[in-house]
């Protein structure tokens, strides 16, 4: 007996002993020969990486208005296991199907969808319909779950609707289709694809930034652990140079005209020509970029703006005449014979559109006329072939023009014989671009300085505070500016003859306006590569400028191929011209001027400032209406208005319904009664429209001088805001007739 306890306790004793030596050889091969394995896979465990996403940079208009953000966005998910569980696949399904617009057996893949081993899978994404959504779609898929689970919970089933919505981020553009070739696109996985948001990605982005740092098993922090923290670079914001007002004009009147004419395409620039801001540009067909996946066809994200090349036909004309002018080669007075004319050195005739010609006439009365004749005489028989090139080059032709977008077309030009010198004195033989026009006859408007266009008008860095602006930048002085009057007057007569200009249809009543239309015939190549010109297609154009005496606004319309062959672009392009600078001038508080020697009818163009009167608007009723419908009223009688506040619904105006305004003030709209509201800019204002306006603001005023607001300043003082105003009798506006105007009034009221 005694010998079999001691067996047993030296067997148990053994495996007890064997068992600590398997148990030291185990703690010795983990913590010695294996141990920096060990090590770092536990310090993996416990080491946590997050990354700190960088918001992408805003892109604003000119005023602040946001026209790219990154907002919210929801993604649709599905359980397949728990709606199996509760047998709800009809109910999810015809829910999902009336919200997102997603085939009906797609749907139902998703949500019977299984793994390799038959189990039904936990997630599934519902792509793409149901792939970052907005908050309103997101709202009814939240309605679907929460009317499902009540479902549910009356069928005693568990309370799991199977639908989820995952949280995220996407590029959201709140004007939709507005400026969509400027500002670009970025897809719903955060890539930039086009315009602005690729062009500038790498500034827009900034750089993701990350925190490291230990945690235990329930993930929690550990205490005194170390921890790295690398910040987020925000991405840089953009503003750019456009007005979304003057946009919306552009992109208005565009839809009227391709709704009428059915063209190709179609092109609006509007820009600064003292500056040579772009403040507007479209093209059509278009696009929206909250929604880029429905337009498929590659031809509405192209840019024609800055990458089309065309023949400009007869508004290349203003090159040939600023040239001629500067050269002091004719007078308005001199005279040729229109019709035809045989090409020096060649059997080559050209002709004007009326090949039988006017008879003897001014040159004046051709260039009112477009005669081709004209032109080929200045180009080709005064200029020659070496000064008109320089022009042309000076002009900014057959070179970029250095715009901050992609893409920008160029046409290196040639002209080897004496033909081609012909041809292109009126527009035919050189290829342009938009950009390159638009800018060329911003050089007539602003005195002969060719600048260089800009989109950007300042760029934020909101991690350093710096903020970088896009400065002016004259190129070179292309003409005099004593030319440039010249030639101005001459394009002015254009518009204003309504006998014969050409560019008639581009009359504004109340504004002196200079501009050439352009019909250039296209030449088309046949399925053999050969080319030749096909007078049922063209492709038209209108550019021009206002007012003359003190330009504001240049603008150039294209329309190519309209669905009238026999329209040129003074027929077709000019109204378009006409309305977007009309309401233009009206947002940008320009004064309405008329004279009796540019009344509309008027054969003679003379316009004479001495004999100008101010237009008169009687205030509509505004109070109670949506800010929206308001601005769309006023937008469309063209009444400059400014909007105080960030409500949306008007809830005092001035000036007060039935008041008398004049063509360069504004109405204020006050929409809340905010006392952090911004100050509107008061300059030009009188004493009591300035008073009423801050009262409206419930602000205290102090006054300086009599008469008109020049300048303004705010003041903090024991935290009330009070505004300082300075006045004087004589402030200076651009026209002098309403200067000499608003100088007799003050005299009268003294």
């Amino acid at each position: 007996m005694i010998k079999r306890i001691k067996l047993r306790t030296l067997l148990v004793g053994g495996c007890i002993t064997l068992l600590f030596a398997i148990l030291i050889t185990r703690v010795f091969m983990i913590q010695v020969v294996k141990g920096d394995l060990w090590h770092e896979l536990a310090v993996k465990n416990w080491s946590k990486h997050d990354v700190i996403t960088a918001t992408r940079g805003t892109i604003t208009d000119r005023k602040g208005d946001a026209l790219a953000i990154d907002a919210p966005a929801y993604t649709v998910t599905v359980n397949p296991k728990v709606i199996h569980e509760n047998g709800i696949e009809e109910v999810v399904v015809a829910g999902l199907q009336r919200i997102l617009g997603k085939d009906e057996n797609e749907l139902r893949k998703l949500v019977t969808a299984k793994d390799d081993d038959g189990v039904f899978r936990t997630n599934r994404e519902v792509r793409t319909e149901g792939w970052k959504i907005d908050q309103a779609k997101r709202d009814e898929v939240a309605a679907l779950i929460a009317e499902i689970k009540v479902q549910l919970k009356n069928d005693k089933k568990k309370s799991d609707a199977g639908i989820g919505l995952l949280k995220e981020q996407k590029r959201y553009y709140p004007k939709n289709s507005m400026a969509a070739h400027i500002i670009g696109y970025a897809d719903r996985d955060g890539n930039a694809i086009t315009g602005l948001e690729a062009y500038y990605n790498e500034e827009l982005k900034g750089t993701n930034g990350s925190i490291n740092y230990k945690s235990d098993g329930q993930l929690d922090k550990l205490p005194n652990a170390d921890e790295v923290y690398v910040p987020a670079m925000n991405g840089k914001n953009i503003q750019l140079t456009i007005d979304d007002t003057i946009q919306y004009y552009i992109e208005d009147a565009m839809k009227e005209a391709v709704e009428k004419y059915k063209p190709i395409s179609m092109t609006v620039i509007a820009v600064d020509p003292n500056t040579m801001e772009i403040l507007g540009l479209a093209n059509m067909p278009t696009f929206n970029p909250n929604s880029y996946w429905e337009t498929p066809e590659p031809e509405n994200y192209y840019n024609h703006a800055v990458r089309s090349l065309y023949e400009p036909g007869s508004t290349f004309k203003i090159v040939t005449l600023a040239g001629a002018i500067e050269e002091k080669l004719i007078k308005p007075t001199d005279t040729y014979v229109s019709g035809q004319i045989r090409v020096q050195g060649t059997k080559t005739i050209l002709g004007d559109i009326n090949r039988v010609g006017w008879g003897t006439i001014s040159y004046l009365e051709g260039v009112k006329r477009s005669s081709n004749v004209a032109f080929v005489k200045m180009g080709l028989e005064m200029l020659g072939k070496e000064r008109l090139l320089q022009y042309i080059n000076n002009f900014g032709f057959g070179q970029t023009t250095g715009i901050e977008m992609a893409g920008e077309a160029s046409w290196p030009i040639d002209l080897p014989g004496n033909v081609e010198v012909a041809t292109a004195s009126y527009g035919y033989g050189v290829l342009v671009t938009p950009i390159q026009q638009v800018t060329a006859v911003a050089a007539i408007a602003n005195g002969g300085k060719l600048m260089q266009p800009h989109i950007i008008k300042e760029k934020h860095d909101p991690n350093t505070g710096i903020t970088v602006v896009t400065q002016p930048e004259v190129i070179r002085q292309v003409i005099s500016p004593e030319t440039a009057k010249e030639t101005g007057s001459y394009l002015e007569q254009v518009v204003a003859d309504q006998g014969y200009g050409t560019g008639r249809h581009a009359y504004i009543e109340g504004y002196r306006v200079a501009g050439k239309t352009g019909t250039a015939v296209k030449n088309i190549k046949d399925k053999n590569g050969k080319s030749a010109y096909d007078k049922n297609k063209a492709i038209v154009s209108f550019v021009g400028y206002a007012p003359v005496n003190d330009p504001k606004i240049a603008v150039i319309v294209i329309m190519d191929e309209p669905n009238d062959p026999n329209a040129g672009g003074g027929a077709v392009a000019a109204p378009v011209f006409a309305k977007i600078v009309s309401q233009s001038l009206q947002y940008m508080n320009v004064p309405k001027t008329r004279s009796a020697d540019t009344e509309k009818g008027s054969n003679k163009g003379a316009s004479k400032d001495s004999s100008s009167q101010v237009i008169k608007y009687t205030t509509p009723e505004l109070t109670g209406k949506s800010i929206e419908s308001a601005k769309s009223e006023l937008l469309n009688t063209g009444i400059a208005y400014e909007t105080l506040g960030k409500g949306n619904k008007v809830m005092r105006q001035y000036p007060a319904k039935g008041s008398i305004m004049s063509g360069g003030q504004r109405i204020y709209l006050l929409t809340e009664d905010s006392e952090t509201m911004g100050i509107p800019d008061l300059k030009g204002e009188s004493l009591r429209d300035a008073l009423q306006v801050l009262t409206l603001m419930k602000l205290k005023v102090n006054v300086e001088g009599e008469g008109y607001v020049v300048e303004q300043q705010e003041i903090q003082d024991q935290g009330n805001r009070i505004v300082q105003l300075t006045l004087n009798p004589y402030y200076e506006v651009t026209d002098e007739s309403v200067n000499e105007d608003v100088k007799e009034d003050v005299k009268e009221e003294e």
